[in-house]
């Protein structure tokens, strides 16, 4: 073999090399959804970590009724939480707890997940106390809504939280994009319908934004995937027509933004 020829073998080892590192890394824990209904892994308390999903406008929490605040439920956190276990040390609850913002166990939970805020109707009572969990500590991070009505709509319960406090975009540079994983770009992450649609965004939310609520002191109170839909990109990273390019930078964002909760 001639020196081009080795030096190119040896190129393409390199490069097979620091792929298979990287799938290994990042390779996707798959759920088994015939152990969904099994009984709660134990009292959430006994835990580390326990994902908590803010269920809005529907206080008696009947589950599975068509509702916006349950979509994706329970499927996505329970498939991302099998990547949260492989990827951090952190002694996490396999299934999520479903809270309302008034209650009284919501301060207990440093991270808080919502969907389809654009939806979200909170009444003065609602919106003081996830005000009082936010300024206590914790943190609630906001997914899948899309376009200028459903914006709009959020921004006016936010106003109720926090009358006082403007949104702003997050920087790249913040640490919530470097806390664990170092997250270099601002991506859209499509939901399923792209896969059928050929189109990334939905309504008229062409362009993805991260933004945030942060308290007196620069942290991040509410952090805000606005055209962009982490919970189906957990969801359907079993689907192999999903991409795994969205599925990867789902999981990593979403394991950042625990870790920066737990940490901040």
């Amino acid at each position: 073999m001639t020196p081009r020829g080795s030096l190119f073998v040896c190129l393409l080892f390199v490069i097979l090399m620091v792929t298979g590192a990287y799938a290994l890394q990042f390779s996707i824990p798959i759920l088994d959804e015939t152990a969904e209904n099994e009984q709660p892994e134990g009292p959430w308390d006994q835990f580390e970590f326990v994902f908590a999903r803010l269920a809005f406008s529907f206080p008696d929490l009947r589950l599975n009724q068509g509702h916006t605040w349950d979509v994706d439920w329970p499927k996505a956190e329970r498939q991302f939480l099998l990547g949260v276990l492989r990827w951090t040390n952190l002694q996490a609850r396999r299934q999520e707890q479903v809270l309302n913002s008034l209650d009284a166990k919501l301060v207990d939970f440093p991270f808080l997940y919502a969907v389809e805020v654009g939806y979200m109707t909170l009444s003065d009572q609602e919106a003081a106390s996830l005000r009082e969990y936010l300024l206590r500590g914790g943190m609630l991070v906001v997914d899948d809504f899309h376009g200028t009505k459903e914006w709009e709509a959020f921004e006016r319960q936010m106003n109720k939280v926090f009358p006082d406090r403007k949104i702003h975009d997050v920087e790249i540079s913040d640490p919530i994009f470097h806390c664990f994983f170092d997250i270099n770009e601002k991506m859209q992450v499509p939901g399923l319908q792209y896969l059928y649609s050929g189109r990334k965004y939905e309504q008229d939310g062409i362009t993805p934004h991260y933004r945030a609520i942060y308290d007196d002191d620069g942290r991040i109170m509410v952090m805000i995937n606005f055209n962009s839909d982490l919970g189906d990109a957990w969801e359907w990273a079993d689907l192999p027509e999903y991409s795994e390019i969205y599925t990867s930078y789902a999981y990593r964002l979403g394991v950042n933004y625990i870790i920066y909760a737990m940490t901040h």
